[in-house]
């Protein structure tokens, strides 16, 4: 595990006009400033105090100190149990806290967590809370594909939702104006470059357009829009 100073942090797929695609399970871990917590950054633009997307790892005991979070801050658990002040978060629980609110974030036995901080602007935007596992499914936008509404408000660009695939599903990918980011959660996703698994991070620009298709099935987190 690395621990560079913060002027040290180089940006991380900073472009948001190119195609990004990380095995994230390739990638080394990063110590936090807590020294207790852990990172593997996505797209990081300005070190500590910009926008940044990650994988977080907090070890057993793992704590920050209480702090805001200007323009917000995006967290699905993906294993493991998160908590702050607020209450316990488990895995499956999708949280978005919106810009200015302030927490002490905290594991007791260790947890890792899908993270977007500073990416979020908007006084107006609610505090979400939501269980995943009970969540409803609906129809998704191709045949065998269902969808789960995380996050959608009139007046701000972004869409996030959680896709589940039935082997053989395949979707066009649009191009949207906005661009459109995956994280493979479960099962393999396939575009014209390859086959992404598990931990696997797609970033699609404005205008990309193509083909998404899964032999096995999957289960994704989707963001569309906003991007750029």
């Amino acid at each position: 595990m690395t621990s560079p100073t913060d002027s040290a942090l180089p940006d991380c797929h900073p472009d948001l006009c190119r195609r990004a695609a990380v095995d994230t399970a390739a990638l080394d871990w990063d110590a936090s400033p807590s020294g207790t917590v852990w990172r593997k950054p996505l797209y990081r633009v300005g070190g500590e105090h910009g926008p940044v997307t990650s994988l977080v790892c907090y070890a057993p005991g793992g704590s920050f100190r209480p702090h805001a979070h200007p323009e917000g801050e995006e967290i699905l658990v993906l294993d493991g149990v998160f908590a702050d002040e607020h209450g316990d978060y488990p895995a499956g629980t999708y949280l978005l806290n919106p810009d200015g609110s302030r927490h002490a974030p905290r594991s007791g036995a260790g947890c890792l967590l899908f993270v977007r901080l500073r990416q979020y602007p908007g006084a107006d935007r609610p505090r979400i809370v939501l269980d995943t596992t009970a969540g409803a499914w609906a129809a998704g936008p191709a045949p065998g594909i269902e969808n789960q509404q995380l996050y959608a408000q009139a007046g701000y660009p972004e869409r996030m939702r959680l896709e589940r695939w039935a082997p053989g599903a395949s979707r066009p990918r649009l191009g949207l104006a906005g661009g459109e980011e995956i994280l493979v959660l479960e099962g393999e996703l396939g575009d014209e470059d390859g086959v992404c698994g598990p931990g696997g991070w797609l970033r699609y620009p404005a205008g990309d357009a193509g083909r998404f298709r899964s032999t096995t099935g999957c289960r994704l987190y989707v963001r569309l829009g906003g991007l750029g």
